[in-house]
């Protein structure tokens, strides 16, 4: 009896190393998500249930060529996540909600929303294709020190939502189209080398800084471009009083009306906001013609916000563009 039980034991123990591999290799550092069934996942949704939450190691998550029609939450217990597409002209994350349906309202129309930290996206498209019949956010952001590289987003009426006060994003050689105010939102964000495109006569940026922050969007090094027949086009408007919105050297398209500000139809925004140009370059560049209230950046100034460190400190540094 007592030999059986010993050879129970060491069968037993025997097994305990397989299954702790198994346990382990569940969680992986790459992640493949293809639709013709050649990854782990089929979809991106899926591959999001696929990653550890709360987890300390890196993991990426390769998306194969392809339109993935997905309305995407990546949850704040998500964190050291890059997703990675082959390029954004064939690898597309697209949804078509917009505000008018059942009454949905701006905030729920994201195509991606994104309330984890520390995530980067690269290569990849986020489009809603909604239909011009109201707000219609593509991305969606809540999360802390996001950073997208090379990516395209679509879309119309609000494009881009930078939510979430005190939050830090960077925004590195991408594309961003839209008609009105599709730009917009409280968080810090940087937009580097990027292209800025107007599909209408409107606003490029409803910033909503809030008055303790001091830096809400700076476009540094952009290129400002219109589809053919846009002639009258604002950098900004201020969505709250203390909007924050520079533009450094940019190449401004003559879409750019000379004003270049509005104030909302509200003078006491004239106040509050905070807008500024150094160095804009093009047939829009002109300042003679700019609104009184909005200031030309001093050389200090510039320096100040070309340094990341100083743009992103919050409680912690961070410099995205360091290598």
């Amino acid at each position: 009896m007592k030999s059986r039980i010993l050879s129970i034991i060491i069968l037993l123990l025997a097994l305990v190393p397989a299954t702790s591999g198994a346990a382990a290799d569940k969680w992986k550092h790459d992640i493949y998500v293809a639709q013709d069934g050649s990854g782990d996942y089929r979809t991106v949704a899926e591959a999001l249930e696929g990653i550890r939450a709360y987890m300390e190691y890196q993991v990426t998550v390769h998306i194969a060529p392809g339109t993935y029609k997905e309305k995407l939450v990546i949850p704040s217990w998500l964190r050291n996540v890059t997703f990675i597409g082959e390029n954004p002209e064939n690898t597309i994350i697209t949804f078509d909600h917009h505000a008018n349906i059942d009454k949905m309202g701006t905030f729920r129309t994201y195509t991606v929303r994104v309330d984890g930290d520390d995530l980067t996206f690269k290569n990849l498209t986020i489009e809603n294709n909604a239909p011009q019949l109201g707000q219609a956010v593509a991305l969606h952001t809540e999360g802390d020190r996001l950073v997208f590289d090379n990516c395209r987003f679509l879309g119309n009426q609000d494009t881009i939502f930078t939510g979430g006060k005190n939050t830090r994003l960077f925004f590195n050689n991408c594309y961003i189209e839209g008609t009105t105010d599709f730009i917009f939102g409280p968080a810090t964000a940087y937009f580097k080398d990027c292209t800025i495109h107007s599909k209408r006569n409107s606003y490029i940026t409803a910033a909503s800084t809030p008055q303790d922050v001091e830096t809400g969007y700076v476009f540094d090094n952009c290129r400002l471009t219109a589809a053919p027949g846009v002639d009258k086009v604002y950098l900004g408007r201020p969505w709250r009083p203390y909007a924050h919105t520079v533009f450094i050297n940019c190449e401004m398209g003559s879409h750019i009306t000379p004003a270049g500000w509005h104030n909302w139809n509200n003078p006491d925004n004239e106040q509050t906001a905070r807008y500024g140009e150094y160095g804009s370059k093009g047939p829009g560049a002109s300042t003679s013609g700019r609104v009184a209230w909005a200031k030309t950046l001093s050389d200090q100034e510039v320096k100040d916000l070309l340094d990341l460190e100083k743009v992103y400190t919050k409680t912690t540094s961070w410099n995205p563009a360091k290598k």
